[in-house]
């Protein structure tokens, strides 16, 4: 009785993973570089800095912060008292009429002035034992004053001057004294104060449409 061949090959079998044999371990990842690591915190403290800087300078650019000394503003505003100054507000408009602005006066280039703007470019202004008077008529100010008691002569505010009184008049050296202020040389508009606490808050503004 004749047999089947036998087929005989060197090949082995592929056997099926045992699912009870334990599981190899898991390749190990190469450590973090560190000089990759310092290099990533480096860049971002840097861009951090530049945006602080950008940030610090648009807010220097726009606002600046100034220190009353002396009692020229009574009773609106007193000595010590701090103040944010709109730097921008005079890009957009010209000072208007009951503003109270800081400036560098003309008299003296070393430190910053506050007073109310009072005359504008091209007005006649005459000050009568205390009473303002703009172009012959009377000006009514409804802000809290220290009434002056002194009179000038007639002045006629020229191009891009600004005539400017404290609120103290009889206690502040302003334009009844040593003229007028030119425009250039206004800083911004006072805007909020921010100490002593009791006095925080936006500066009150007074303005006068009519142009009296």
């Amino acid at each position: 009785m004749e047999g089947h061949p036998l087929e005989l090959s060197n090949e082995t079998k592929p056997t099926a993973p045992n699912p009870d044999a334990p599981l190899g371990a898991p390749e190990a990842l190469p450590p973090p570089s560190l000089w990759r690591n310092l290099g990533s915190a480096l860049r971002e403290l840097i861009e951090t800095l530049i945006l602080t800087l950008v940030i610090f300078l648009v807010i220097r650019f726009a606002v600046q912060n100034f220190r009353i000394e002396g009692f020229s503003m009574e009773p609106n505003f007193h000595d010590g008292q701090y103040l944010f100054v709109n730097k921008l507000v005079y890009m957009l408009h010209p000072p208007e009429r009951g503003d109270v602005v800081v400036f560098l006066p003309p008299n003296n280039n070393s430190r910053d002035f506050i007073k109310r703007v009072i005359g504008l470019p091209g007005e006649r202004i005459e000050i009568r034992s205390g009473a303002v008077f703009i172009n012959g008529e009377l000006l009514k100010e409804d802000y809290p004053l220290n009434v002056g008691s002194y009179s000038t002569g007639s002045i006629v505010v020229p191009p891009d001057e600004y005539f400017v009184l404290g609120d103290n008049r009889n206690y502040s050296s302003d334009s009844h004294s040593w003229g007028t202020v030119s425009g250039k040389k206004i800083i911004g508009k006072a805007w909020i104060s921010y100490w002593p606490p009791q006095a925080m808050g936006l500066v009150p503004d007074y303005t006068y449409a009519s142009g009296k």
